[in-house]
């Protein structure tokens, strides 16, 4: 017991709240996993559909992004493991992080790639509203376009992602250069909602989303974290 003064003198309060009543959760145990949104992508100041077609990498903004993330990891993240999407922007983002010092090449995984957009690839947003209208937004089971991926499909795609993810690396600290998509889903997954929801969230640029995956379970540990710099980049 812990003794707390008063205004009528020492009380005792249990020295650990019990679970149901705390405002904050137990200590992670599992497998703590990092989520990185990749730099600021050509294609999304090019408006068009970043699939493997659409995708050319980063802007240079995004590689200062890049890099400020990368400076500001290696002063508190030791990281056992490091995997990357496919897309050429993930990739470019992981690149950029400090891979001498954690001793680690990225894992390159169609897992953590976005959501794929089957024909619409390349196209301008203009074009894909034209062509295939807002069917795959309405309807999670409809893909986002021909050939390409309904976001039922993402949505189970990243909850394996992360829980295979878990398996591997039990009770480590792995970092995932990704995308807004998935780190929206894996939100999703971790406050219980379906692959029917939109959260609609701001994720930033080459910002990080922590969670804890044990047993299969996945827990929201933080969002949106991002450096902070007096400029707009």
């Amino acid at each position: 017991m812990s003794n707390v003064a008063s205004a009528g003198g020492v009380r005792e309060f249990p020295a650990v709240v019990p679970l149901g009543y705390r405002t904050s959760g137990p200590a992670p145990t599992g497998t703590r996993i990092v989520l990185l949104r990749h730099g600021e992508a050509r294609c999304n100041v090019d408006g068009v559909v970043g699939g493997h077609s659409g995708c050319r990498g980063l802007t240079e903004r995004g590689r200062r992004q890049a890099e400020r993330l990368g400076s500001h990891l290696a002063d508190w993240l030791a990281p056992g493991a490091l995997y990357c999407s496919a897309l050429p922007r993930a990739r470019e983002t992981a690149d950029a992080l400090p891979l001498e010092q954690w001793g680690l090449v990225p894992q390159v995984s169609h897992d953590w790639c976005e959501l794929e957009p089957g024909e619409a690839d390349g196209l301008t947003w203009d074009q894909v509203e034209a062509r295939y209208g807002s069917a795959g937004l309405e309807d999670p089971s409809a893909p986002f376009s021909p050939g390409g991926e309904s976001r039922r499909e993402f949505f189970a795609r990243v909850r394996e992602a992360l829980l295979s993810t878990s398996a591997r690396h039990p009770g480590d600290v792995v970092v995932v250069a990704c995308h807004g998509g998935v780190i929206e889903q894996a939100v999703a997954l971790a406050l219980g909602f379906d692959e029917s929801a939109r959260l609609l969230l701001r994720t930033e640029h080459c910002s990080w989303t922590e969670l804890d995956v044990a047993a299969g379970e996945i827990r929201l540990l933080s969002y949106n974290e991002r450096v902070r710099v007096p400029t707009a980049d």
